[in-house]
């Protein structure tokens, strides 16, 4: 199908049918192999737990920036056309098999140098409240490999990311289990916590907080007696934890875990994760204030992720919270 009449047809189609649940659009990044058939696995997850409007996005270099004979422009833009046609036509094949049927997609294609970047601009014009993108090919399975695209997404999205890792789509879970919020507190961080409360509210998964603890391998004895450094670092977490659960309404129980270990990978791999969990973590407090920035601690936590991690902006909207939530 042709995306821009794909496009016109979907919003035809949610004019009649009222298709206007609330839910943020979902913007899916495809590209014809593995890292777009993980993309779309979870991004078709999304749309359909949500009820969520979903569009999936081509993007593919643009035509030469010199002019050329006519004759070859036109047979480069035609060939660059038709490998993006193919690429949605594959793309709303694939979605289709996931439960969410083309009528319901809108399919759209986009020319720029730069694919991180042509798909924040697409999710601009969109309208797109969360951006799905796969992990890069060198990754390991199950873990999420940074590349070009992932990487300008996660310096420089208004809106939140999510990234699946790698070979996601082989074994896609039939539903979310759970979100957990890497939380460590700092200015700007209330509005990404209410809006993860917020997401969570409509996947429809119980939240939990996680703050990993980091020592020194070789941290002396002194400093790991009773009363030391490492139990002050301790209190302070839980304090801090107290403090972000409060924030989280929906009237749900948050659970608040406190892992401790020498760096980010191994601490983190001592936490038990669900099938169908998610991995939210607030973007660097040194970033730009309503982006998403990918700063070293973020960094770490998403390379280490052994399941999709969602990555907030500083900035993001806290929406109005209900009853507080529960701590347990």
């Amino acid at each position: 199908m042709n995306a821009s009449n794909a496009t016109n047809a979907t919003n035809a189609t949610n004019a009649v049918n009222g298709n206007d649940t609330g839910a943020p659009r979902v913007l899916v990044g495809y590209s014809p192999d593995e890292r777009g058939d993980d993309a779309l696995a979870l991004a078709a997850l999304l749309a359909r737990t949500m009820d969520a409007p979903l569009t999936a996005a081509h993007v593919h270099p643009p035509p030469w920036p010199t002019p050329g004979p006519g004759a070859v422009d036109a047979e480069w833009v035609a060939y660059l056309r038709g490998q993006a046609d193919e690429a949605l036509r594959r793309a709303a094949a694939r979605l289709g098999e996931l439960g969410v049927p083309e009528r319901a997609v809108d399919l759209r294609v986009h020319a720029h140098r730069s694919s991180g970047r042509g798909l924040l601009q697409v999710a601009a014009e969109a309208g797109a409240g969360l951006i799905v993108a796969g992990s890069a090919p060198r990754g390991r399975r199950g873990r999420v490999a940074i590349g070009s695209t992932a990487d300008q997404l996660l310096h420089g999205s208004p809106v939140p990311v999510m990234l699946a890792p790698r070979g996601y789509a082989a074994h896609p879970p039939k539903r979310f289990a759970r979100m957990t919020v890497a939380y460590w507190r700092h200015r700007d961080g209330e509005g990404p916590l209410t809006a993860a409360a917020a997401l969570a509210d409509r996947l429809g998964v119980e939240l939990r907080l996680l703050t990993l603890v980091l020592r020194p391998p070789g941290l002396a004895a002194k400093f790991r007696a009773p009363g030391g450094v490492l139990d002050r670092q301790l209190a302070q977490a839980e304090e801090d934890l107290r403090y972000a659960a409060g924030m989280f309404g929906g009237g749900t129980p948050v659970e608040r875990l406190t892992a401790v270990g020498t760096d980010i990978a191994k601490t983190l791999g001592t936490v038990d994760m669900l099938h169908g969990e998610v991995l939210a973590c607030l973007s660097s407090r040194e970033g730009p204030l309503r982006k998403v920035f990918l700063g070293e601690t973020s960094g770490k936590i998403v390379r280490a992720a052994p399941c999709p991690v969602l990555l907030l902006p500083r900035g993001a909207a806290a929406p109005t919270v209900g009853e507080k939530a529960q701590v347990r």
